[in-house]
């Protein structure tokens, strides 16, 4: 089982697979709703039996057709058309929801495409849902808003309360982590200002089987080390959760009223030298590095 953990509370809260609850039942929202993290939300809400209105831009792509195929899809699930910009088409879906779940944001290295479109689009949730009046929006972010201070004391324990430093993301191009803080930022801001109660899943690396047709990014961390495209891999650790679990904790988070903050969701803890050995295992037919780099 894995666990959610907050220090700001002392608590730990568990994941549960099953489980009643008074709000089960209800509509929710998925932003990008066929997205990695998103598809498994709207299968485990409709599992829950959820009526789930999903945002993506083309209903009618063939990408998305993975999510009308799940249990429960056919009876109570909708998909509606809108990308981060569009405030109308966000508007439209939100409406009559008890909650949303806002998973959609530009994965890129550009920061053009990343960080404004992230930050805006967030906005317009927020505000969508403050027209709404939804109960709770749950917002994912990730450990990339959490992690990435040079000047933090090594000593420190990391936890919710820590952010990665914006002008070192800028100063070292990491246009990925530095779009998380910014979106995140400005969705806090955001609630604050409309009165939105939201609370926030701050996922380590994000692993586990695809329910849509197409490779995410997190999945080419494993992948790069099975094509050949790297030969040798990091003296670094990393923390990984399995996908399920994140899903899960987005639920149950919305579930749990007391809920509120940041919570970090990892499971474990792994060198990249341990990955390599677990790939090893399963896949010892495939090109993967056994030497070891001290270059990240």
């Amino acid at each position: 089982m894995m666990m959610i953990y907050t220090s700001e509370k002392d608590q730990v809260m568990p994941v549960l697979e099953h489980g009643s609850s008074s709000v089960s039942g209800q509509t929710v929202c998925v932003t990008g709703a066929g997205g990695f993290i998103a598809s498994w939300i709207v299968k485990l809400l409709l599992d829950r039996g959820y009526t789930v209105k999903g945002t993506v831009r083309n209903p009618g792509d063939p990408k998305n057709a993975h999510l009308k195929e799940l249990d429960g899809a056919k009876e109570r699930l909708t998909l509606w058309k809108a990308d981060l910009l569009d405030y109308e088409g966000l508007k439209a879906a939100i409406n009559g929801c008890a909650g949303v779940f806002h998973t959609a944001s530009p994965v890129t290295d550009d920061p053009e495409q990343m960080v404004e479109p992230a930050v805006s689009g967030t906005k317009n949730v927020i505000m969508a849902a403050a027209e709404a009046r939804v109960r709770r929006v749950v917002f994912t972010s990730s450990i990339g808003a959490v992690y990435m201070d040079p000047n933090r004391n090594p000593d420190v324990v990391v936890d919710e309360s820590c952010w990665s430093d914006l002008d070192f993301c800028k100063n070292t191009k990491n246009w990925y982590c530095y779009g998380k803080v910014a979106a995140e930022q400005a969705a806090w801001e955001a609630s604050k200002e409309k009165g939105v109660d939201m609370v926030v899943v701050n996922p380590s690396l994000v692993m586990g089987p695809l329910l849509q047709p197409t490779v995410n990014a997190s999945i080419i961390h494993i992948l790069k080390y099975l094509t050949g495209s790297v030969k040798t891999y990091a003296n670094s650790i990393q923390a990984y959760v399995h996908v399920r679990d994140v899903a899960l904790a987005h639920i149950l988070i919305f579930e749990t009223l007391s809920a509120s903050g940041r919570y970090l969701c990892a499971e474990s803890m792994l060198h990249r030298g341990d990955v390599v050995e677990i790939l090893l295992n399963f896949f010892p037919e495939y090109p993967i590095p056994i030497k070891l780099s001290f270059f990240f």
